[in-house]
C-alpha cells in the first residue's frame, strides 16, 4: 500500500481509501454488521488505514458499523474520517428516498453532530473531520472558526470538504483551499470527469498544502465495467437512475478506446482508470465503491508503482479535450453550480487563480 502525506496537515492516508456510504444504504445491495465489518476488516489487512464514513450514511449506521474495525486494527492505525452538515435528526429521510435532506451548519449543530459521531463509533478524537455537501450560502467565518476551536480542543486533527452528490460545485472547492485553507478537498473526479478535481489538485500542488480526495472514481461504474449494454435498465433503488443517458452510452464507447491502452499494462480499466488519478499532483487518497474482498485486492493491487507512463497521461488528456472523438454529445455531465444561473453549467476547466 501507498501512503501519502497531506501537506499542511499531520495526516498520511492510504492512497486506497474506504468509504463506508455503501453499508449504510441499500443502493449497492444488502449488508449485514457482519458483512460490513468482514470487509472493513479484509481493508485494513491490505494496509488501508484510511476510512471514510458519515452521520447520513444509514442515519449513523455506517458509523457504527466502524466500531468493530477500530477495535480489529487499533486506534492508532488508522486516519478516521466522518462528516457534518446533515440534520438527520429531525430530518430522517424516508426508505429508499434520493432527496436532499435538511442541513445545519451552525456551530451549536457542528458541536452536537460531532460528539455523537464521536459516540457512535466510540472515539475521543476525529482525524479529518469533513462538512458534508457543504454549499457557498454556509461558508459563514463561525462555520470555520468552530473547527479551528475543535482542532485547538483536541476533538479533531483537520478538517476538509466534501461536495456532491453531483459532480460540479467549483466554487466550493477553490475557495475551501484558496480562502479557508482546509486540508482536504473531496470531489467527483474521475478519468471521464476530470474538473473541477484536476483545478482543486492544481492548487494544492501549487500551494504546497492540502489535498484532494477522488470520489466516484470509476465514473459510477462505468470503470468498473458494471454495464454491458446502453439500453441498461437500473432498478428503481438505484441512484443512477438520474445520470445523463449519454452518461452510459458514451462511457461504454469511452471504455473501448481505453481498454488497449489497460491491456498493454496487463491492467483493467478500473485499475488503469486508479493509477490515472495517482498520478494527479495534489491527489492523495481515491475513494471507490467497496463491495466485497475481491474489489479490495483489485484496487490495492493498483497502489503499486501508481504512476502511468507519460505517453499515456498525455493521450487520455488528448482524448478527454476532444471528447474521445464522439463529440458534444459525450462531453462530460454539467456541473452543479451555486452561481450560475439555473444552477448547472457546462462542465469545463477553468485555470484556478490563487489569490489566499
Amino acid at each position: 500500500m501507498e501512503y501519502r502525506d497531506i501537506p499542511g496537515a499531520d495526516l498520511s492516508v492510504s492512497l486506497l481509501g474506504f468509504g463506508n456510504f455503501v453499508f449504510g444504504t441499500n443502493w449497492w445491495g444488502d449488508f449485514t454488521d457482519d458483512d460490513a465489518v468482514r470487509i472493513q476488516n479484509a481493508a485494513v489487512d491490505h494496509g488501508v488505514n484510511f476510512f471514510d464514513t458519515a452521520p447520513a450514511y444509514g442515519n449513523g449506521l455506517a458509523e457504527q458499523r466502524m466500531v468493530e474495525t477500530i477495535r480489529y486494527a487499533g486506534r492508532d492505525r488508522l486516519v478516521l474520517s466522518t462528516k457534518f452538515g446533515y440534520d438527520f435528526y429531525s430530518d430522517p429521510g424516508e426508505e429508499g428516498s434520493h432527496r436532499e435532506r435538511r442541513q445545519d451548519f451552525s456551530p451549536a449543530f457542528i458541536r452536537t453532530d460531532l460528539e455523537r459521531s464521536l459516540q457512535r463509533m466510540k472515539t475521543d478524537c476525529i482525524d479529518l473531520y469533513q462538512a458534508h455537501n457543504i454549499k457557498l450560502a454556509h461558508y459563514a467565518d463561525e462555520v470555520f472558526e468552530t473547527l479551528e476551536a475543535l482542532k485547538a480542543e483536541g476533538k479533531i486533527r483537520a478538517w476538509g470538504i466534501a461536495v456532491g452528490p453531483a459532480i460540479g460545485w467549483r466554487e466550493e472547492c477553490h475557495q475551501a483551499f484558496i480562502e479557508r485553507d482546509a486540508a482536504t478537498v473531496q470531489t467527483v473526479f474521475n478519468m471521464y470527469e476530470q474538473d473541477p478535481g484536476r483545478e482543486c489538485c492544481e492548487i494544492a500542488a501549487k500551494r504546497g498544502r492540502g489535498g484532494v480526495i477522488s470520489r466516484v472514481p470509476t465514473n459510477s461504474g462505468i470503470l468498473d465495467e458494471e454495464f454491458k449494454s446502453p439500453d441498461h435498465r437500473f432498478d428503481p433503488k438505484d441512484h443512477r437512475k438520474f445520470r445523463d443517458r449519454n452518461w452510459l452510452v458514451y462511457g461504454l464507447k469511452k471504455n473501448e478506446i481505453v481498454r488497449p491502452m489497460a491491456e498493454r499494462l496487463g491492467l483493467s480499466i478500473r485499475q488503469f482508470a486508479f493509477k490515472w488519478l495517482a498520478s494527479q499532483p495534489g491527489l492523495v487518497s481515491i475513494e471507490p465503491n467497496i463491495l466485497n474482498e475481491n474489489d479490495i485486492a483489485e484496487f490495492a493491487a493498483a497502489c503499486e508503482d501508481t504512476r502511468l507512463p507519460d505517453d499515456m497521461l498525455a493521450k487520455i488528456t488528448e482524448l478527454y479535450a476532444d471528447d474521445f472523438g464522439f463529440g458534444p454529445d459525450a462531453h462530460a455531465c454539467d456541473f452543479k453550480s451555486s452561481v450560475a444561473e439555473g444552477g448547472a453549467e457546462r462542465s469545463s476547466y477553468q485555470a484556478p487563480v490563487l489569490t489566499g
